[in-house]
């Protein structure tokens, strides 16, 4: 067994963090290398695999062993969250049963850095029985997967951080950032959009912000309405009874004609304040959102000086959202 060497000490104060940007900057060398490779040889089989996964009836099943492995479980949830049916079959299992997951209408992508895997040859073998497109991932166009491909995307070569050359590291950062810009480039094709998104990410933070503003906006009897020509001692009575910070204003249509904020208030303060129309005081044109837009594009328009907007729909307020409703959620 390969007993732990100690951690440096003080008077090896730095090592560390050069150790980290070589690392990065190994790994970055790798990633420039590959962007370079698919403005020339990579791009035109890019192209081709991109269609081809775009063009199967069937899941995309990928498939990788140790480190590739890791990387293909990644890339196969990436692909069935961006709207390209996925997941990953483990080539040690699909060689004891597990290839009758894979059928004629699906397609393959399988990730080897050398390419000569040996536990990807069951997988390999059965995509050339029953003629099932397979895409290899390698930096090996000799190898046997590269050999066997229907489509080869040959990743250029490149130092591994690791300083003995052996652990991956460059390797699957490089693999991870093709599969990638596989799904990404899918995803633009197929049109998929965040309201599609939202369908398949219902939980969590980002489930949150998926949501839509009409399904956390206050409505009806909660809204601070008022017509625009009240005084400022009704608003402010309509303010502190819904104590959401502010109340819209209308015109005589019911359009938002204005809006009253907590600041419009102190800025305003004076002897003969509530004495006053409601639009004597008020900010006209507000910034407002619709309720069929998504709650992350109503954090954007509070830009973090916003605490409510009006939710309009033919310049008619029908609800309104807070912070708070944000918070509540999870969505900040």
């Amino acid at each position: 067994m390969i007993k732990p060497t100690p951690i440096a000490t003080d008077k090896d104060s730095g090592r560390a963090l050069q150790s980290a940007l070589r690392t990065v900057g190994t790994e970055k060398a790798g990633l420039t290398a590959l962007e370079a490779a698919l403005k020339t040889d990579l791009a035109e089989p890019f192209e081709k695999a991109v269609a081809e996964i775009g063009n199967a009836k069937g899941r995309v099943i990928v498939t990788g062993m140790g480190k590739s492995g890791h990387v293909g479980q990644k890339l196969a949830a990436t692909f069935a969250s961006t709207g390209t049916p996925a997941f990953f079959v483990h080539p040690s299992e699909a060689n004891h049963g597990d290839l009758g997951m894979i059928t004629a209408e699906d397609i393959v992508i399988a990730l080897s850095w050398s390419g000569e895997t040996a536990e990807l040859r069951g997988v390999i073998d059965y995509t050339r029985r029953f003629s099932i497109p397979l895409i290899g991932i390698t930096a090996n166009r000799e190898s046997a997967l590269g050999q066997a491909a229907d489509g080869l995307l040959v990743l250029p070569r490149a130092d591994e951080a690791c300083p003995h050359g052996l652990a991956p590291t460059t390797s699957t950062m490089m693999q991870l950032a093709l599969g990638d810009a596989l799904a990404i480039a899918l995803l633009e094709s197929r049109g998929f959009t965040a309201h599609d998104f939202k369908t398949i990410h219902p939980g969590g933070q980002l489930g949150a912000n998926l949501k839509y503003v009409g399904d956390v906006m206050h409505k009806g009897g909660r809204v601070p309405l008022a017509p625009s020509t009240v005084s400022v001692a009704d608003a402010l009575v309509i303010m502190t009874e819904k104590s959401l910070g502010c109340i819209g204003l209308t015109d005589t249509a019911g359009r938002l004609h204005g809006i009253i904020t907590d600041g419009d208030l102190r800025r305003h303060m004076r002897p003969d304040l509530l004495t006053l129309k409601a639009l004597d005081i008020m900010t006209e044109n507000p910034r407002t959102i619709s309720p069929d837009m998504l709650v992350s594009e109503a954090i954007a328009r509070m830009n973090g000086k916003i605490t409510a907007l009006f939710v309009v729909e033919d310049n008619k307020p029908v609800g309104i959202v807070h912070i708070h409703d944000l918070l509540r959620i999870g969505v900040v």
